[in-house]
């Protein structure tokens, strides 16, 4: 019987972070998020694609800076194109809480490998994701979660 060759395991997806800019909380974040998604796709812009777009597209996430914290993520659809030659990228407009990582601010986007992401909330049996977000930034912001 001839040897079959097996694909390689996918690799991990890559995230990239951003920060919410003009948000103080995640409440103010997913509020935002839900109403600009009403009305049709939800994407934000930026100048260029990134070049890793491959391993980001329909697998990784846009994870949230808030006050110097990763503190939640979007899940990244795809990347297209946006008016005056921008890239859009397009999110899903329910965010998902992470277990708060500190991180510190920056322009634009960065690359966050999968091994260096925080955790979703929730899922875990600790109840965590059951707190309004509110609660859960402060209690991050605190160190205590």
């Amino acid at each position: 019987m001839p040897s079959q060759t097996e694909a390689p395991p996918p690799l991990p997806p890559l995230h990239i972070t951003k920060v919410a800019f003009g948000h103080t909380s995640v409440d103010l974040l997913a509020d935002r998020l839900k109403e600009r998604g009403a009305d049709g796709p939800l994407f934000l812009t930026t100048r260029y694609l990134p070049k890793r777009h491959e391993e980001i597209a329909g697998r990784g996430s846009l994870f949230w800076i808030i006050k110097h914290q990763l503190v939640a993520r979007s899940p990244i659809l795809s990347f297209g194109e946006a008016e005056g030659g921008r890239v859009a990228i397009h999110i899903d407009p329910a965010i998902r809480l992470v277990a708060a990582r500190p991180k510190r601010a920056h322009q634009g986007w960065r690359y966050l490998e999968h091994a260096d992401a925080p955790a979703d909330l929730g899922g875990d049996g600790t109840g965590m994701a059951a707190l309004p977000p509110a609660l859960l930034g402060r209690l991050a912001e605190l160190g205590l979660v």
